[in-house]
């Protein structure tokens, strides 16, 4: 038990010194985020400025840079509970499906007669045919429309359902449909937060669903909540509509299906437009921060290949037409189309920082939010109250810390001291391990490690007590180290193990801190066992060889 092979002695050594040089970094967390940051920069392609590779030269490059990072309780930053107005996205899809009847009700325009489209609630799609006899030929060719439902509530259920009074045809969507638009609303909404919130640069952001329609969102190392807000509460909603006039008056009359929206440069000035666009933010597959050719500010954006059909077919044919491209219910320009535009690339232009074209081009890139945000709950927690909870948490640390260093050694004096220098390994390798997953630290997760602390010596604890039981049955010294850690192992394993399930079960049905607490838990318990059967075993192993002592006193 106390021979160690010249390979398994440089293994556990080059474990320990990995993970030491891995937990590094995170004692000079700020000159090392600083670092990072700066290169992630310039790795986006931004010009070298003197600052800049200044902070990235703070750290060298042939280092570890991972860091643990920390979470809104430690660093500060900003919470928001949100609820998605999912009734909205029904206007949309009714709206959506208005394209598709109408070019199967033209198909048996000899049957039905003309068809023309009348006011309904937002949730409903009339069509008026002039025909009434052939009302009921009229549903059956628009049913076939309807699409089957993949969800596991909605099997054998259709997305549309199809009735007919008189000469109107009433076209809504199914409740089965209802509940899969909700789900899929609040998917991509969770989707669209994350990769708006992910391409901002912010550290470990915490997303998640609650209940049926809200989403909790923390951002660490935000400045505010109202920042945050501005950041995922625009839809940066992109359409493109044919534009039907312009005028002065905000309060002009409209005919059906014709909207008001005004220009974003010229105050006072609005755009009638067709209601329904020719081309929305889904078909957008790219948008980047540029510049026009008068060297000002701008956002260039790419359609996908439908898209860019769709843009290409329309061009064509509305030659020396005005065309509005319309961000969140305002006119950003209305070119008139010069010439057929193929390949579905553009430029949006306008009165805009280079910020601003940033921030545009970060949440065009997200894609619209699928409806309106509204906020219930709102928190900025400052960077001096998680300074706060730093201090707390490292003050607990090192107290638990020195108490168990002083116990250990007042109760097995040099193999005490062995123990100690195998916890303070222990604590190196669960931050090198935190570092190497890119973990996110709570003040749950410190709890873990300050227990992590203290059951760290248990397995030395139990291997000592069985030695001492040995000595006393008057084995020698090499023989009662042998015995102390072989008759321990099963206990060892035994008492861990049941920790790291209860962990795993943490981790598994515990949400946000609980699962924070789990994972330093876990590793904890991993590297604790490594620690106390390899490190200490190995630390005694070296000292019997080199002291040969006849007598040993635990």
């Amino acid at each position: 038990m106390l021979q160690f092979s010249l390979s398994k002695k440089l293994l556990i050594w080059a474990v320990c010194a990995i993970g030491i040089m891995m937990a590094a970094p995170n004692a000079f967390y700020t000159q090392v985020e600083q670092s990072n940051d700066a290169k992630a920069i310039l790795e986006t392609g931004v010009p070298a400025t003197p600052e800049l590779t200044t902070k990235a030269e703070q750290w060298p490059s042939y280092l570890p840079s991972s860091l643990v990072n920390l979470g809104l309780d430690l660093r500060g930053g900003a919470h928001l509970l949100a609820e998605v107005q999912v009734e909205e996205v029904y206007a949309a899809r009714i709206d959506g499906y208005w394209s598709e009847v109408r070019d199967a009700l033209r198909e048996e325009r000899a049957t039905v007669g003309t068809i023309r489209r009348q006011d309904s609630p937002d949730d409903e799609l009339r069509v008026r045919i002039s025909n009434p006899a052939a009302a009921e030929a009229a549903v059956a060719k628009v049913r076939t429309l309807a699409r089957p439902i993949v969800t596991l509530t909605g099997v054998g259920s259709n997305d549309i359902e199809v009735t007919s009074q008189g000469d109107i045809i009433t076209i809504k969507m199914s409740e089965a449909e209802r509940l899969a638009t909700d789900q899929r609303t609040m998917e991509q909404s969770l989707e669209i937060i994350r990769r708006r919130v992910d391409e901002a640069g912010t550290r470990e952001p915490t997303i998640q669903r609650q209940g049926d329609r809200r989403i909790l969102i923390q951002v660490p190392g935000i400045g505010s909540a109202e920042e945050l807000k501005e950041l995922i509460g625009k839809t940066a909603k992109l359409t493109f509509h044919p534009v039907l006039g312009r005028t002065g008056d905000e309060n002009a009359r409209l005919q059906s299906r014709q909207i008001l929206v005004p220009d974003v440069n010229q105050e006072g000035l609005f755009y009638i437009l067709e209601k329904t666009p020719t081309i929305t933010g889904d078909h957008l597959v790219d948008a980047q921060a540029a510049f026009d050719q008068n060297n000002q500010a701008a956002v260039n954006f790419r359609l996908n290949p439908r898209g860019g059909k769709i843009f290409g077919e329309y061009t064509a044919s509305n030659i020396g037409s005005p065309f509005a491209i319309v961000l969140d219910n305002e006119v950003l320009s209305a070119p008139t189309i010069q010439s057929h535009i193929p390949g579905g690339s553009g430029i949006i232009t306008g009165q805009f920082s280079i910020e601003e074209t940033t921030s545009l081009a970060i949440q065009l890139r997200a894609g619209a939010l699928p409806a309106k945000v509204t906020y219930l709950e709102e928190r900025t927690i400052g960077p001096e109250l998680g300074q706060d909870s730093i201090d707390a948490g490292t003050l607990a640390c090192i107290v638990a810390f020195i108490a168990v260093l002083v116990f250990m050694i007042l109760s097995y004096g040099l193999f005490g001291f062995f123990a100690n220098i195998a916890l303070i390994i222990n604590v190196g390798l669960i931050f090198g391990l935190l570092s190497m997953i890119g973990a996110t630290l709570t003040l749950p997760g410190i709890a873990g490690i300050v227990l992590t602390i203290g059951m760290a010596v248990d397995a030395n604890v139990l291997v000592f007590e069985r030695i001492r039981e040995e000595i006393k049955a008057k084995k020698t010294a090499v023989r009662s180290i042998e015995l102390g850690y072989e008759r321990a192992f099963s206990a060892i394993i035994d008492a861990n193990i049941t920790t790291l399930i209860a962990a795993v079960i943490l981790f598994v049905m515990g949400s946000g801190p609980v699962r924070g607490f789990a994972i330093t838990l876990g590793l904890g318990i991993i590297t604790s066992v490594f620690t106390a059967i390899w490190v200490t075993r190995l630390l005694i192993s070296i000292y019997m060889q080199r002291r040969r002592p006849k007598t040993i006193e635990v």
